[in-house]
């Protein structure tokens, strides 16, 4: 297997492991087991950097993340390199901590025009709608087929959801390119969405691989067992694992290339 794989039927190859920016612009209302601090642009560029030079080409960002989008619209060096996931849907305050919700089709496209403002580029590879858990009733909404719409414009190549429930990963998978599962060693109730994906050529990036460091750690090496099991699934694209540690991301990067090579 190789460590470049296409991405459903998109037409996109993304790297086995993506790289996930919570933590270069949020620091509020965050659930790792471990506080810290928000990188400076350079700490910021010297990661995007080695992970490029580790193969990654996949980058994972939201409006939910603070910061991220501007910081990486400001840091982000060749774009013709990168395949940029962002979200619809999720809105978060930086002076309340709070997230709210507005899947409306008008704030999609208000959203995804930001989005291209604060990321400095004429197009999206993947936009995702941030589901609040509710994820047939967003459906229902027409929030897919706006996403949809704008594909059709031109400004997105590929839509979806990251999702919470199987059948609202489903039913994503029946109106759009992709869909974002958890998946991890203690979490496989959505594996019957990603079993779609790969009968159906869809798209499948995978959230929560080492549950946001929580991990059991009644085994030898956690995060090898997960990338093993998550990256031997068939139908799934790419694991985003988020870090700002430049010794996690390598460690991170070898043991998924291990686990793509078995």
């Amino acid at each position: 297997m190789s460590f470049m794989r296409p991405l459903g039927n998109t037409g996109l190859t993304v790297s086995a492991l993506g790289l996930g920016t919570v933590k270069i612009g949020r620091d509020k209302g965050v659930k790792y087991p471990n506080g810290f601090t928000i990188p400076d642009d350079k700490a910021v560029t010297d990661l995007i950097a080695q992970a490029r030079e580790l193969g990654l080409n996949l980058i994972d960002t939201a409006p939910a993340y603070g910061h991220s989008e501007e910081r990486l619209g400001k840091l982000l060096q060749d774009r013709q390199h990168w395949v940029i996931v962002t979200k619809v849907g999720e809105e978060f305050d930086n002076d309340s901590g709070e997230s709210h919700f507005d899947f409306s089709p008008e704030h999609v496209r208000v959203s995804v025009e930001r989005s291209l403002k604060r990321l400095n580029t004429d197009y999206l590879d993947c936009v995702l709608v941030h589901s609040d858990g509710n994820d047939l009733d967003i459906i229902e909404q027409g929030t897919l087929e706006a996403l949809n719409d704008l594909k059709k414009a031109g400004l997105i190549r590929a839509t979806g959801m990251s999702t919470k429930t199987v059948d609202g990963g489903i039913e994503t998978l029946k109106h759009a390119d992709m869909a974002m599962v958890t998946y991890n060693l203690q979490h496989h109730e959505e594996v019957p969405v990603i079993d779609y994906a790969a009968a159906h050529e869809k798209g499948i990036l995978i959230k929560k691989a080492f549950a946001s460091g929580h991990l059991a750690d009644d085994m030898a090496d956690p995060v090898q067992e997960s990338l093993n099991r998550i990256l031997g699934t068939a139908g799934v694209g790419s694991i985003i694992a988020g870090t700002i540690n430049p010794k996690h991301l390598r460690e991170n990067v070898e043991k998924a290339r291990q686990a793509v090579n078995r």
